[in-house]
């Protein structure tokens, strides 16, 4: 939790060594509150021989469970299990002076900042830094960092296409095309058709490329690229099956504005088997009414 970049109570550690490193109004607090804990120690330990047998008992559950708890939270398996960002990676801390010169980061956490190279960094790291700030909006600031991605390991399919997406809602539709396009013939080219990585790394860049060509009025360019999709398998693993079917989405609305109507109630069929959210746009094509033209800026942004 963080307002107007306060570290929030959420990152607070009460151990000596984090409290010794707050500055400021909130370092003070911290260090007087761990010392009332502290001074509270004793007290308690007579008090508890005067306390109810059900009470003292609630309160021994409760502690050992949230010590649990913590000690749990902190494991890697389990962290990685929950969803939970990994406690060593890097995360990035806004800076005016980042925003034009990436070359120094701050990274680590909010309460244990430090000055990093982004030369450094390995493509992963940066990569994952990119996301972060393309999370926050923060898309001037995450470019310079992707294109020095690429610089490190031009090859990196997955920082190809996050950069294509990126310039795409940027408006930046030429170069976009060239980072997708370079991704999906490095794809074809080194890629493993039998692992559930390639289909959704070529699903992704084809349909976003796809949606770069028709936007620059490409329209089939564009197509082929959608084609691509659905002359796929339907994968098996459910976050590449969502972006497989918005990739039909695509294609039937590209299809549906060349007057192909019945192939974009086909793809629109399957969609909507799947999701039957994706109805309502079928009833649109069905009826001749003003199906979307362009869905795009309607999709996630999967980076």
């Amino acid at each position: 939790m963080s307002l107007d970049n306060h570290p929030g109570f959420d990152s607070v550690s009460l151990g000596t060594s984090t409290v010794g490193k707050l500055s400021g109004l909130f370092g003070l607090l911290a260090k007087y509150y761990k010392f009332y804990l502290d001074f509270l120690t004793l007290p308690l330990f007579f008090i508890g021989y005067c306390i109810p047998q059900g009470s003292l008992v609630y309160w021994i559950t409760n502690s050992s469970l949230t010590v649990i708890q913590q000690l749990s939270l902190r494991h890697p398996a389990v962290r990685a299990k929950l969803g939970l960002p990994d406690q060593g990676a890097p995360t990035v801390a806004a800076s005016s002076k980042e925003a034009v010169d990436p070359g120094i980061l701050s990274v680590g956490s909010p309460t244990k900042q430090r000055k990093v190279s982004a030369q450094s960094l390995s493509p992963r790291e940066l990569l994952a830094l990119s996301v972060q700030l393309l999370a926050k909006g923060e898309k001037g600031r995450a470019i310079p960092l992707l294109r020095l991605v690429l610089d490190k390991d031009p090859d990196y399919i997955r920082a190809l296409i996050v950069m294509g997406q990126t310039l795409l809602q940027d408006g930046q539709l030429a170069e976009a095309t060239g980072y997708l396009e370079r991704a999906i013939s490095k794809l074809f080219l080194a890629g493993d058709p039998a692992t559930a990585e390639y289909v959704d790394l070529l699903v992704l860049s084809s349909q976003w490329a796809g949606v770069a060509c028709i936007r620059q009025g490409k329209k089939q360019e564009g197509i082929a690229h959608l084609e691509r999709v659905a002359s796929l398998k339907e994968p098996d693993e459910p976050r590449s099956k969502v972006h497989y079917f918005d990739g039909l989405v695509l294609l039937a609305s590209a299809l549906y504005n060349e007057g192909q109507k019945t192939e974009a109630s086909k793809y629109l069929r399957m969609a909507a088997a799947y999701n039957p959210a994706y109805n309502e746009y079928l009833e649109q094509c069905e009826n001749d009414d003003s199906f979307v033209g362009d869905l795009a800026s309607g999709r996630r942004r999967d980076y």
